[in-house]
């Protein structure tokens, strides 16, 4: 594909969305109401145009209006040069200079690597973004337990009981990230220490849900010792596990399908079709905690990094 006769543009407007929703993926149904909710701008959706047809396109995501673009997570392209003309394009209009570009998410069958032509479409996103400095980070497991699905009663073993304040859980989140195996954490902490790492995400993402914090629950032996907590919650499109930690000296007994179990009753009493969750691949032992509780993956998910 010639790159004098491609046009790199924003989206003019609404009258643009059929044209970027020509290309299938399971965000095309949102971007109305993101756009709407502000979690999405035009400017900030892309396209690639020859011959006034889509040759690929590529948008950004944010949590909440008024917040800068927060990751990359529709990006389409058949043309490896084309692309990173794309994405080149795309950020220096959108991005600060200098700044380090968000993350970039792609949802994906769970058997996507069985199928040749989604690897071969995987394989040029990768090098159209590791070609303008991004590296691959993880893959994940996108998890979902619908209504109807096993909901344990209380094994006895441990209490529950509410979050006491904001010190008490940055406090926990700091004692769970010793030893943690989710890639995003590790990553940080190569950056900012545990309590650092806590503290951002507290304020960056559980401290922007408006479900009720006493959803949030502490895990104690039943002499109040706590050995771990779960977060319920409920973000702009599903009821979700935003967190689940269990403390170092406590892992390897079992406390996990405790503590799932209890953020699983919650929500399920609140009457929701489906609780999602997500853990790495490499997280083994979470991802059996969820599979005992009745989560599926449904999709998976490739994360890529700038930073």
């Amino acid at each position: 594909m010639s790159q004098d006769r491609t046009t790199v543009r924003p989206l003019s407007g609404r009258e643009d969305l059929d044209l970027f929703r020509s290309i299938p993926y399971v965000l095309n149904s949102e971007l109305e109401g993101d756009l709407d909710a502000g979690r999405r701008r035009f400017d900030w959706l892309w396209v690639a145009l020859r011959a006034n047809r889509l040759a690929g396109r590529l948008g950004w995501w944010t949590r909440s209006g008024g917040d800068p673009p927060l990751v990359l997570d529709v990006l389409d392209v058949s043309d490896v040069d084309d692309g990173v003309r794309l994405v080149e394009t795309a950020m220096r209009a959108v991005l600060p200079a200098a700044s380090t570009p968000p993350d970039y998410i792609r949802f994906l069958p769970p058997d996507w690597a069985s199928d040749p032509a989604l690897v071969r479409d995987v394989d040029v996103r990768r090098t159209v973004l590791e070609r303008v400095g991004a590296r691959p980070l993880v893959e994940r497991l996108r998890l979902q337990w619908n209504a109807g699905g096993p909901v344990p009663e209380p094994s006895g073993r441990l209490r529950f009981r509410a979050v006491v304040d904001r010190a008490e859980l940055v406090g926990l989140m700091t004692s769970v990230l010793e030893g943690t195996l989710d890639a995003h954490s590790r990553a940080e902490l190569t950056r900012m220490t545990p309590t650092e790492q806590a503290n951002f995400q507290y304020d960056d993402e559980l401290a922007r849900y408006t479900t009720p914090r006493e959803w949030w629950r502490v895990a104690t032996l039943p002499d109040g010792t706590p050995a771990g907590f779960v977060i319920p919650a409920r973000n702009a499109y599903n009821a979700i596990i935003a967190y689940i930690g269990v403390l170092p000296a406590f892992r390897g007994k079992g406390y996990v399908d405790d503590i799932l179990a209890e953020g699983t009753r919650i929500l399920a009493a609140r009457g929701v079709p489906r609780i999602r969750a997500a853990t790495d691949v490499g997280n083994e032992p979470m991802a059996r905690a969820f599979a005992r509780a009745g989560y599926a993956t449904f999709e998976r998910q490739l994360d890529m990094s700038w930073s």
